[in-house]
Parts: C-alpha cells; structure tokens; sequence
C-alpha cells in the first residue's frame, strides 16, 4: 500500500488518516508536502466545523520516514514545520486521535492540534536526540507550552517514550480512554464541538494563541451576526441553539 494521506468528511467533521503501515504510519516528503494542501481544502469547505487526525490501524504516527533523512534531512524539516504550522493555524478545533506510538512528526503533529484524545497502551516520544537532529523552535515552543519546561526538556533531552498515563499526567494529552473505546469517544466529542459555535472557538483559537488584540472585534461580531442572541434564546427556550456563523474561506 502505498504511503498517502486520506481525508473523508461525515456530518461536519473531517477526518485525516496518515496511511502508511508499512512503517507505522511515519511520514514521507511528499507526505508533508501535501498535508498543508490537503489542510487549505478543508479550511475552505464551509462544510466542516472540526477536524480529526488519526492514524491508519494501531499507529498514530511513528515520525518522519527516516529513509527521508538520509539524503534531505532539511528539506523534511522544513516540510514538517510547514505542515505543522498549517495545522496549528487551521481555524476550525482540531482533535488528534492517538493510538500505539505517537513519536517524533507524529508527537509534532498531535501537539499541533487543539486537543489529543488516547487510547490506553498509546506512547509518546520526541526523539531528534536519538539521530542528532534539531527539533524546530516552533515544535519546541509549542511543546513547552503543553507540558512545560521540564517535562519539555525530558522528552527532548532522553528520547525516551512516555505512556499514556503520564501524558495526561502532564498535560500533553487531554484523555486517556481504554482500548476499544477511543473512536466512539473522537466521534461523540467531534460532534459536541460541531454543535457549538464557531465564532466563540475561533476567537477562543486566536486568544489561546496570544493573540488577544481583537477581543472587541469578536464581541462586536457576535452580537451583530446574531449568534450571541440564538445561544440566549436557546438556553432560556430550554432547546439546542442552531448558530450560523461559519468561519470566512480563506482569501
């Protein structure tokens, strides 16, 4: 089977299959290179309101394929970064799913997302040390930002792989779920998030991001486009909202 990414779109969620069991899912240059493509499709689809990123059978995501390092270590590099940043900077919630081993690009790619649900027997690991490779400052950052400095420089400095447990314990992940019941839970979770309202999770997106400049841009937004009416009218009607602002296509 040959290594690709495979994307489908049910009821307003997205999800996005890293396909390539081959070598547990690990992520090849073209890969990479089509991720951020892939991620622009879906960003412009009015269509969806979430996105999912799992990998195929028992692998999340084993890291870069390694047969690409030995002749364009900067070139996968620089690809990964691109992708990862495209995946941080997607304006609808993201959610990785992560099953068996969660390593290198596959840990840069499941922090990138907004949350990271795992299944129970999960590892995670970032392991540039073990082949004397820079991890990027932008990966460091954010991975600081989900574990803090020690717990950062742990992983980072060792190699070593972490369980499930532990991750949640240090806030790298948000669940932990037993085996079996990860899918059904992405899949309740996924639709909760598509109920709510998208101008609430993108401002909330850009303020968790640092960037809180624009807070009266998206107060002001609410209350003109009528999304703050609905969810108050809702509450007090005692029925689910039905919001309507959808997140503008990218220009």
């Amino acid at each position: 089977m040959e290594p690709e990414l495979r994307h489908r779109v049910d009821d307003s969620v997205a999800t996005v299959v890293v396909s390539h069991p081959a070598r547990r899912n690990a992520m090849t240059t073209r890969m990479w290179r089509e991720l951020p493509v892939l991620l622009a499709a879906l960003a412009a689809d009015p269509g969806v309101r979430a996105l999912v990123l799992t990998g195929e059978g028992a692998t999340f995501c084993a890291g870069a394929d390694i047969t690409t390092l030995r002749d364009g270590a900067e070139e996968a590099r620089r690809l990964s970064v691109r992708a990862e940043e495209a995946l941080a900077a997607f304006p609808k919630p993201t959610l990785a799913a992560v099953r068996g081993h969660c390593v290198g690009g596959g840990a840069q790619l499941a922090a990138a997302c907004d949350l990271r649900f795992a299944e129970e027997g999960a590892l995670f690991g970032v392991t540039p040390a073990k082949l004397g490779v820079v991890y990027p400052a932008s990966a460091t950052r954010r991975l600081v930002s989900l574990v803090g400095p020690a717990t950062a420089k742990y992983l980072l400095f060792s190699g070593e792989l972490i369980d499930a447990g532990r991750a949640l314990r240090t806030g790298l992940v948000d669940e932990v779920l037993p085996r079996g019941e990860l899918a059904a839970r992405v899949d309740a979770f996924a639709r909760t998030l598509v109920s709510r309202s998208q101008l609430t999770q993108a401002a909330a997106k850009e303020f968790t991001a640092g960037l809180d400049g624009r807070e009266a841009y998206w107060t002001r937004q609410a209350l003109a486009c009528g999304e703050t009416a609905e969810g108050v009218a809702a509450f007090l009607e005692r029925r689910a909202p039905r919001f309507g602002w959808s997140v503008p296509a990218p220009e």
